[in-house]
């Protein structure tokens, strides 16, 4: 009895030791899971451009509190995602947030070139971006989407860059640090 009682007190003191890493390890996946989701409905958007020979919308909106839903649509007008059209759900600990809430874009824009620019009105405000026929944004803006939570900055951010030729990239800064490219 007394061998069973000291196992499973070695037992309880290594998983409180595992735990928090592992809940750190599991929020890190899913910050960079959202990140690589919306990176992907960005690049969808644009194979769907390519695909039809036409003009194809990126649409985002937040329907309530802290989710967010983004889908691919050939119209420009529609307000909500219609059952056919690819969509999206970002929420959790993982949500679109607006410019201000990460670190600022400094170091981002010193990779990127001292000619570049980075459109932030995107980011955690509902709109609508469109992709040409040839897949290239038709504002020849580079948008980035900021993600992360404001409840547990301690994750760190993740920034999903499109560029106005329409490839994406994903960057990673700790909270308080500066963004490095993961993807």
């Amino acid at each position: 009895m007394v061998e069973l009682a000291v196992s499973l007190t070695v037992l309880l003191i290594l998983t409180a030791i595992a735990i928090p890493s592992l809940m750190r390890s599991f929020r890190t996946y899913q910050l960079n899971d959202a990140a690589a989701r919306l990176s992907d409905m960005l690049k969808f958007t644009r194979f769907e451009a390519v695909r039809r020979n036409s003009l194809e919308y990126f649409k985002i909106n937040n329907p309530s509190g802290t989710s967010w839903v983004v889908w691919t649509t050939p119209s420009g007008s529609s307000t909500g995602p219609l059952v056919t059209e690819k969509q999206l759900l970002i929420s959790g600990i993982a949500t679109v947030l607006p410019s201000g809430a990460p670190p600022g874009p400094a170091s981002i824009l010193a990779k990127l070139g001292a000619t570049s620019s980075l459109d932030d009105s995107k980011s955690g405000a509902a709109g609508s971006i469109t992709f040409d026929a040839r897949g290239a944004v038709t504002t020849l803006a580079a948008y980035v989407f900021y993600l992360g939570s404001t409840n547990s900055p301690e994750f760190g951010y993740r920034a999903v860059i499109l560029l106005p030729s329409g490839a994406t990239q994903i960057w990673t800064a700790p909270n308080g640090g500066t963004w490095q490219r993961i993807g």
